[in-house]
């Protein structure tokens, strides 16, 4: 038997739990799995480790406490209805919000200590104002010896909620407190060479150095009815990240042998590698928690002072413009008939105004817009390349 993979030295973790973990089988809360979670993070932080805790299960929750109100005498077509209710966005929000207290709750009455419930949605990420104010937050509760709960704003963050996308949030939440390590709990042992359920010989892969297309391609489709990610948001969260510096686990969160593995500094799954030249922050955050608000077609001579030179974006090499962003958005930037974008970065002039001076000199944008605005379209210190 080979030797275990020892984890990297951590003083700081960030732990996501899954849906299925908390509700096994999307019907109620249950603390079968959780006894186990909550025991490793009852004993890290008895080691002085801190913990932030990144947990889904709010929509099962809910669901389940609907379902306990059902009327004990109600007909065929009230429990068609109420299947159309639970199936709408809105329906979905309101579970959250009814399920909200209760998952917290149910994680407070089994871990020692105080614990505060944090709702984040992506918005608040791409704000850089907001994520600042989260970043102080989450560092008092830290300093204070609090446990800091954290899930999505469900009930508000429609886009959000339809992805359901709890395994990216614990992502950028690790790169928000600047933890040591991220573990992924979940109903699977870790990332496989093919489909453990299809495929009898698949095998785990114990260690990844870095994620690329190849490692993608290894992932299905979502493997739990109770939570709505998958395998591949799960190595879409472990790229963001590695990408930071921060190693990244995949682990079973329904076994106690694999919970006693972390605890003992070992990796029950797969452990994702960071990488050996983290991105700085500003790139970091530019590239993952800023959402694009529209895209600009450039030239070649373009992509060559963007990626060779290190230059800034002129007019004079923009071709196109799609979008109806403003001052200060995200947008990509790709060459004109390339379906992928190589750049991204933050616009200094709204999309109308850019279709008005694309392909210019910036010696002629005061008299076409007539004011005297900055010479670049994005400016190099607010680019990143993708």
């Amino acid at each position: 038997m080979s030797e275990p993979v020892a984890l990297p030295r951590w003083k700081r973790a960030v732990l996501k739990v899954g849906s299925n973990l908390i509700a096994p089988g999307g019907e109620r809360l249950s603390t079968r799995h959780l006894l186990s979670i909550a025991r490793f993070i009852a004993e890290s932080r008895a080691e002085g480790r801190e913990v932030v805790l990144v947990s889904s299960g709010a929509v099962a929750a809910g669901r389940a406490v609907l379902g306990a109100c059902a009327p004990g005498a109600s007909t065929a077509a009230d429990h068609g209805s109420r299947g159309a209710l639970l199936a709408s966005m809105p329906a979905k929000q309101a579970l959250a919000a009814i399920g909200q207290p209760r998952m917290v709750e149910a994680w407070a009455r089994l871990l020692d200590g105080p614990c505060a419930q944090v709702l984040l949605a992506f918005d608040d990420l791409q704000n850089r104002r907001r994520f600042v104010n989260a970043k102080n937050t989450l560092r008092e509760l830290l300093h204070a010896g609090v446990l800091p709960i954290i899930n999505e704003n469900d009930s508000v963050a429609v886009d959000e909620l339809r992805l359901g996308d709890n395994d990216n949030l614990a992502a950028h939440v690790a790169v928000l407190v600047e933890a040591d390590l991220l573990v992924i709990l979940s109903d699977i042992d870790g990332l496989y060479d093919a489909d453990p359920r299809r495929v009898p010989s698949a095998r785990r892969i114990a260690r990844v150095a870095a994620i690329d297309d190849a490692v993608f391609a290894l992932a299905g489709g979502a493997g739990s009815s109770v939570g709505t990610g998958g395998m591949r948001t799960k190595l879409e969260a472990a790229s963001k990240a590695t990408a930071r510096g921060i190693p990244t686990v995949i682990a079973h969160g329904g076994k106690a042998a694999a919970l006693e593995a972390l605890g003992r500094g070992e990796c029950p799954g797969t452990l994702f590698e960071a990488a050996t030249t983290p991105a700085s922050a500003k790139d970091h955050w530019m590239r993952h928690a800023l959402a694009s608000q529209g895209q600009l077609h450039v030239d070649i001579g373009a992509l060559k002072a963007l990626k060779e030179r290190g230059a800034s974006l002129l007019p004079a090499g923009v071709r196109g413009v799609e979008g109806a962003f403003k001052a200060g958005d995200a947008v990509e930037v790709r060459v004109e008939g390339e379906p992928r974008a190589f750049a991204k970065g933050i616009a200094q002039y709204d999309a109308s105004e850019l279709r008005r001076v694309l392909g210019k000199p910036s010696a002629e944008l005061p008299a076409l817009l007539g004011y005297e605005g900055p010479e670049t379209v994005i400016h190099r210190d607010d680019l990143v390349l993708l």
